[in-house]
């Protein structure tokens, strides 16, 4: 096992007991300190998956994991995993050697994805609930982390990536798949996308459009210094598309 990933029993999920507290505003109290996003967050998606046959026969999470380099013996986190869509076959393209850490920031999901890792038996796999602005993932820990179809759905996503970013090992890196349009219509800009990694201290490697994936992926790496949550300009998208400080 690779130092600073603890890893569960399949069915044991990782609940914390106490969930933080909010402020006047509906912020956790992590968030604080950290600028909101200058945009609209959508609602929460359906986590139900009963459209993987449909995603597989355009090879979806394939073309994914082709284009992110994934390989036997890493280890990644899929954050959002739902009730695991994406988390099964990472598990099975890692194998044996790897790891996966599923999270998200639904109970009732990650209750449900346990019993699906319990039943297939997906003993490399893990399971943790996250929170709105932050992960909660070990430091030093991942070859790559997955946030698919789920980035646009982030309510804090200048202090979830600014926390995220120590859990990547070196040369590690972030994949996002989403869809361009607008974000309070379970999509996300991809100018905006870009901004707001860049302000957090990534910076972008690899993006395609690709009809397998029903939107855009996008590939990012840690560039820099981690700014100080004080220091990071929110961004936002004026009419004409281009991204820009709020």
């Amino acid at each position: 096992m690779r130092p600073g990933l603890l890893l569960c029993a399949p069915i044991a999920l990782l609940l914390p007991a106490c969930q933080p507290t909010a402020d006047s505003e509906g912020r956790a109290d992590g968030a604080r300190g950290f600028p909101q996003p200058v945009r609209p967050v959508s609602d929460l998606g359906s986590n139900q998956f009963s459209t993987e046959t449909q995603r597989d026969n355009r090879r979806e999470a394939q073309s994914v994991m082709d284009l992110a380099g994934l390989r036997e013996g890493m280890t990644v986190a899929d954050i959002g995993a739902g009730e695991g869509y994406y988390t099964v076959r990472l598990a099975e393209r890692v194998g044996p050697t790897g790891r996966v850490l599923a999270q998200d920031i639904d109970r009732g999901a990650l209750e449900r994805l346990g019993n699906r890792v319990g039943r297939e038996s997906l003993d490399n796999v893990s399971i943790k609930l996250g929170a709105a602005d932050d992960p909660r993932l070990p430091a030093g820990s991942f070859d790559r982390i997955f946030m698919v179809h789920m980035y646009h759905e982030i309510s804090e996503p200048y202090a979830l990536l600014w926390r995220l970013r120590p859990a990547l090992r070196e040369g590690g890196q972030v994949i996002v798949v989403d869809v361009d349009r607008p974000s309070d219509r379970h999509g996300i800009d991809p100018k905006l996308l870009f901004c707001e990694f860049e302000r957090v201290g990534f910076h972008l490697v690899a993006f395609e459009r690709r009809p397998q994936m029903a939107g855009y992926y996008a590939q990012f790496e840690i560039q820099g210094e981690r700014p100080e949550p004080e220091d990071i300009r929110p961004c936002a998208v004026p009419d004409d598309g281009s991204a820009s400080d709020a």
